[in-house]
């Protein structure tokens, strides 16, 4: 799940979209932005959408607009949140640990370009 997804090709998150997608790793864009990335509808955040059976959170928001979806975040019960460059938050980090959800502060381009993701 990319978490701040956006149809903005400037975007980081845009560019993890088109690495995930080029590479064949499903992934579903949720964001405050309406659009389309790569086939895939962007969901609105706001209505926190159901996901199921969710492996990764990868984060494009950053740590002074995250609190608001803490309990969103958590409740999907992710294995690992990545925390991209400037997402870092010491606070969603606990929580997410106390839940048994690993958390790596790390860049998901380069864990995808490395063959690490």
């Amino acid at each position: 799940m990319i978490l701040g997804a956006t149809d903005n090709p400037t975007r980081y998150a845009f560019t993890a979209a088109s690495m995930l997608d080029r590479l064949k790793f499903d992934f579903i864009p949720v964001g405050i932005k309406t659009g389309e990335v790569f086939g895939k509808p962007i969901l609105d955040l706001r209505t926190r959408p159901a996901i199921p059976d969710v492996d990764t959170v990868t984060l494009y928001i950053g740590p002074q607009n995250q609190p608001e979806w803490y309990d969103y975040i958590l409740s999907l019960k992710p294995k690992r949140i990545i925390f991209n460059p400037g997402t870092e938050n010491p606070e969603l980090e606990k929580l997410a640990k106390a839940q048994g959800i690993q958390v790596w502060p790390a860049c998901t381009l380069v864990l995808l370009s490395t063959g690490q993701y």
